[in-house]
């Protein structure tokens, strides 16, 4: 006898980012390259993993000391604080001041959700959330499925090859009262103070409550305190915000997913209230959170040597994204490739765009078997000695080939 499934009516979902890396998976070209991964790669085409890491991670598992029950809801109070010292400062104001706080968090979109919940919840005069980055961020996601109003920016010019600081500037203009505005992967959106002030100035007035993402601090700029910096200006300005800070990628603990929601709020009263709210949201979430990453991170933060080795391994890793990028615009103008390639070397971090479009890309994809994503925004880490002169030669057809079909064209009639 049959019976009706209560699940009949359930549509398959609209396909989510993977569909690249499963066609690169699927493809049985011998020459194939994978340009996309989340990670950071080494040399070796392995996820990079600090040396410290590997080091701390043995001593942990050999601690006959340790204590593996629960974490309270919140998380451990060594690993938060350890990590704000990091964001801020150790004798930072606003830590000084103790009102900023911060709640442990599961995965890297964790502060996201938790954030979302709260906001929905105490948030309620503006359900408009705005969201400006340099690619498209999963956050939007997030709020949508919360029943918020989202509208997406990017502050990348494709026309001009370059990370527009106006970009915000003006989307901060356009946004009502009271919204939420999320500002993620700003590393390459270089603000003079004077726009940062500006920029507080129009949030101050409008009630605008903002929104970070802190994805990877250290591999920006290879300085913890150079990537963060902007977060200074907030504190100063006596904005209250709130900041996903994830700690996976800067480690190398990608499997951990470790993260924290950081709250600054204008005082400890008002600070205290809102990380008690936080704690039932999280219960309701996921009750505690996993200790693994969490002690890996506070053994490496809470003894300054093994701090000082894992800020060295940060600057190296920067080192060798930088030499990577300069060896990519050498050898694409050494093969006469048409165009100004000065934006790649322009641009900060792990992932940056390479400024081919939407015909470069798909002639990359499946002409050469270089899989990289529509926006052309490639992991640098994933070029290494053996496969770039086969990279920069592709890209060079690509846009030989192309020619007259889009941005590169118009640059070279320019020039």
């Amino acid at each position: 006898m049959s019976t009706l499934s209560v699940f009949l009516d359930v549509p398959a979902a609209q396909k989510l980012d993977g569909s690249l890396l499963k066609a690169y998976k699927q493809d049985d070209c011998p020459d194939k390259i994978f340009l996309a991964y989340r990670v950071c790669m080494t040399s070796e085409g392995q996820p990079w993993v600090s040396s410290v890491v590997h080091k701390t991670r043995l001593q942990i598992a050999q601690d006959p000391s340790l204590n593996y029950e629960y974490l309270p809801v919140k998380g451990m109070k060594s690993f938060i604080q350890a990590c704000l010292e990091l964001l801020f400062g150790k004798h930072s104001q606003v830590i000084m001041e103790n009102r900023v706080g911060g709640i442990h968090t599961v995965g890297d979109s964790g502060a996201f959700q938790l954030g979302a919940q709260f906001l929905k919840i105490w948030h309620r005069d503006s359900q408009v959330v705005y969201i400006i980055s340099s690619q498209k961020e999963p956050h939007g996601l997030i709020f949508q499925e919360m029943g918020f109003t989202v509208y997406e920016h990017c502050f990348w010019d494709s026309k001009q090859l370059r990370m527009d600081p106006n970009m915000l500037l003006n989307v901060v203009k356009q946004a009502p009262r009271g919204c939420v505005f999320v500002i993620a992967n700003i590393g390459n959106c270089k603000l003079t103070q004077y726009q940062w002030k500006k920029l507080m100035a129009t949030m101050k007035k409008k009630q605008i409550f903002p929104f970070f993402d802190i994805p990877n601090q250290g591999l920006s700029t290879g300085n913890l305190e150079e990537d963060t910096r902007f977060l200074q200006y907030f504190v100063s300005g006596g904005l209250e915000f709130f900041c996903s800070q994830s700690l996976s990628r800067n480690f190398g603990v990608y499997d951990e997913g470790v993260g924290l929601l950081v709250v600054v709020a204008l005082n400890n009263e008002l600070l205290l209230c809102v990380l008690s709210q936080l704690v039932k949201v999280a219960m309701a979430l996921w009750l505690n959170p996993p200790t693994s990453g969490a002690r890996i991170i506070t053994s490496i933060l809470c003894n300054s040597a093994v701090q000082e080795a894992w800020k060295q391994s940060l600057k190296e890793v920067v080192e060798d994204i930088m030499l990577i990028k300069e060896k990519v615009k050498e050898k694409l103008r050494l093969l006469g490739t048409p165009g100004s390639w000065d934006h790649i070397t322009n641009q900060n971090g792990t992932h940056c765009y390479l400024g081919l479009d939407f015909q470069q890309v798909e002639y990359m994809v499946k002409k050469k078997h270089i899989y990289i994503p529509k926006n052309g925004r490639i992991n640098f880490t994933c070029i290494n000695a053996c496969n770039i002169d086969y990279i920069t030669k592709s890209i060079s057809e690509a846009v030989l080939l192309t020619k007259g079909s889009g941005n590169y064209s118009q640059k070279v009639n320019d020039s």
